[in-house]
């Protein structure tokens, strides 16, 4: 029986390759974008099997009514994939407020507002997959990417919880943490500032890095695609996947690191804890077994 899926941010970059990819798979399709006009040619080419919908996902009203219309044409919903999203790079100090909001609005609350219009259906499916797509910036907090990465790290935190809450439901969820992808996500969709020439070698190292990247970042979109199908037709998928060489490399340092000062640092860490009193004795953890 073919899947319904929902798909986010469905015009451009991973999620339109995806959009593209579950179609030719046979699923249906709800895809959503800011402006339908640029899903003209989906529905053209695949006509009944997929539905076009204008979405702005930091919108509830409007997340309820894609999903709704979505039940209406196909009848349920099998797979929520939340793909839009954006990130610009600039220094912390110098991003405003304004963007900050609008950054984690569109990447974070936009996730946690359509993933709490398909809980429900789902659970009373008994059934669904929640594709949460992070970044490696959910893992690591690169310089420049502070409004993004704060974000993205709120889509990990809020994932790990739902996926504990749901699974008694027969609802799965996976977070997606791609590397740099063949995309416009790099280019086009993404303000670089360089900004004061105090953070030449921090913010503006990596944005001159981005320019350098785009175009040469080794992670193929339509590979990327065919994975997450892959993901979504597992009983047992993963919490979590890296997508990419370079994901794959960076994540696995920055990992290493984190649990080497976590060691380094242990003894300062349980420290903390109140002495034992020796009136009681030892703790019930602390006593040894036979």
């Amino acid at each position: 029986m073919s899947r319904v899926w929902l798909i986010t941010g469905s015009s451009r970059g991973l999620g339109r390759a995806l959009a593209e990819a579950v179609l030719a798979s046979g699923d249906n399709l709800v895809a959503t974008a800011r402006d339908p006009a640029r899903l003209a040619d989906l529905s053209e080419r695949y006509g009944g099997q997929v539905l076009t919908i204008a979405l702005d996902v930091t919108d509830e009203t409007a997340a309820a009514a894609a999903v709704e219309a979505g039940v209406k044409r196909f009848g349920r919903i099998d797979v929520l994939v939340n793909n839009a999203g954006y990130g610009n790079v600039s220094s912390i100090e110098d991003t405003s407020l304004a963007d900050f909001r609008a950054q984690i609005e569109a990447n974070l609350f936009g996730t946690i507002i359509m993933t709490k219009a398909v809980i429900a259906l789902m659970r009373g499916q008994g059934a669904g997959h929640i594709i949460q797509f992070s970044s490696v910036g959910g893992r690591i907090g690169p310089a420049g990417r502070g409004a993004y990465s704060a974000a993205k790290f709120g889509v990990e935190g809020f994932s790990e919880v739902l996926a504990k809450e749901v699974a008694p439901f027969g609802i799965k969820v996976t977070v997606i943490e791609p590397g740099g992808f063949r995309t416009d996500f790099a280019g086009a969709s993404t303000v670089l500032a360089e900004g004061r020439a105090d953070y030449a070698e921090t913010v503006g190292a990596t944005v001159r890095f981005q320019r350098e990247y785009n175009g040469r970042q080794p992670g193929d979109p339509a590979k990327a695609a065919a994975i997450v199908i892959h993901i979504a037709d597992l009983n047992a998928p993963p919490l979590r996947l890296l997508l990419g060489s370079d994901a794959v490399r960076n994540v696995e340092k920055a990992d290493a690191a984190r649990i080497e000062a976590d060691r380094e640092w242990r003894a300062v860490s349980v420290s903390t804890d109140f002495e034992p009193d020796a009136e009681v004795g030892p703790m019930p953890w602390e006593k040894k077994a036979g």
